[in-house]
């Protein structure tokens, strides 16, 4: 798919825009001042695949946990800022990567160029971010909502006040709870700016309503070759988010390369405990990073012959396995030793 063209920016130690590749990023949600429970957390999300951190800092004292953060884990960080101008001037001393912070909200115009000025002198971008309860009440008045075209106005806004101090460095994100909108906002941004896009459904929910809503609303956008970060927000452990990202940029053909798992959902043919089988697959490939289609089926009509075009796979039958390459049966195995089995010839591939 052809993507937008949007400016390539540095994030720390990667970039986002241009022609990187989508970026996947989460947040921390251990308390900020807790800074043992918050490095163990950061660790393991740069463990699950996480490429970008954002930690809040609501106070001064958490800005301490931008330095721990830096020392712990190699990935960059983002300091989530709200309203107090010299969170920001302190972090960047810290050593933060990126700074997330509305300009219009952090008072007269001598702080916005404060904030400016010295992420200029250290290369440090800004996200712009954007959601239906930060809307300005005149923009608001506007448009009667925060619709679509409201939240948009809304994010130039908030650049234009940067733009004025010669700073172009900035990341936009304009979410909603409310897929269509979300989609839509994106959309209208695309042809109004060329600034690189942080995609999400914000407060999406839990595990499977966010799944859902973040899979419609970023997954149509990234197929419309629109976005180029993107974090699922999931009320849960933010290792979920990392997965679900990875998913969604897999399935779309824009993840790190891994195994394309396909499995039949099973009908009154299957003798064999298929829904067990496809998920101990899935859980150990995680880790594999071989671009491979292996397939997880029911019988020998939907292995075989519907799958044939799979590298490799299994196919169900009574209490037992036939393991197939590229449609060609090459054994006959026991159920319990089938996941093994196939573990073992894909590591011959």
């Amino acid at each position: 798919m052809e993507r937008r063209k949007s400016r390539k920016i540095a994030v720390g130690n990667i970039f986002i825009g241009g022609d990187a590749p989508v970026t996947v990023q989460s947040m921390l949600n251990k308390p900020a001042r807790d800074i043992q429970a918050s490095v163990a957390q950061a660790v393991a999300l740069e463990k699950a695949g996480c490429e970008i951190i954002r930690a809040a800092v609501p106070d001064m004292e958490s800005v301490k946990l931008i330095s721990a953060l830096k020392k712990s884990v190699s990935v960059p960080i983002v300091a989530d800022i709200h309203f107090d101008y010299r969170l920001a001037l302190a972090s960047i001393a810290e050593g933060v990567d990126k700074i997330r912070i509305n300009p219009g909200n952090i008072g007269s115009a001598d702080r916005v160029k404060a904030v400016a000025d010295a992420c200029k002198i250290n290369g440090i971008p800004i996200r712009i971010g954007v959601n239906s309860g930060s809307v300005e009440k005149e923009i608001l008045a506007k448009y009667g909502s925060p619709c679509a075209r409201a939240l948009v106005e809304s994010a130039m806004y908030h650049a234009s006040l940067l733009e004025k101090f010669d700073f172009e460095n900035i990341v936009i994100s304009i979410k909603s709870s409310n897929v269509p909108v979300m989609i839509e906002a994106y959309r209208i941004a695309a042809q109004e700016c060329d600034y690189p896009l942080h995609l999400g459904v914000t407060e999406a929910g839990t595990y499977n309503s966010s799944l859902i809503k973040s899979s419609i609303g970023i997954g149509s956008l990234l197929a419309d070759g629109i976005g180029d970060t993107v974090r699922v927000s999931i009320t849960d452990d933010p290792v979920k988010e990392v997965a679900a990202a990875q998913d969604i940029l897999h399935a779309l053909g824009l993840g790190k390369p891994r195994p394309d798992i396909v499995s039949c959902p099973t009908c009154g043919r299957t003798k064999i405990d298929l829904i067990s089988l496809a998920n101990q697959v899935e859980s150990r490939l995680r880790s594999c990073d071989r671009q491979i289609k292996v397939a997880v089926m029911g019988c020998a009509v939907n292995g075989p012959g519907e799958a044939r075009e799979a590298d490799i796979g299994i196919a169900g039958g009574d209490g037992c396995a036939l393991i197939f390459k590229k449609g060609e049966i090459i054994c006959k195995v026991s159920e319990d030793e089938a996941v093994d089995r196939l573990i073992e010839e894909i590591g011959k591939l």
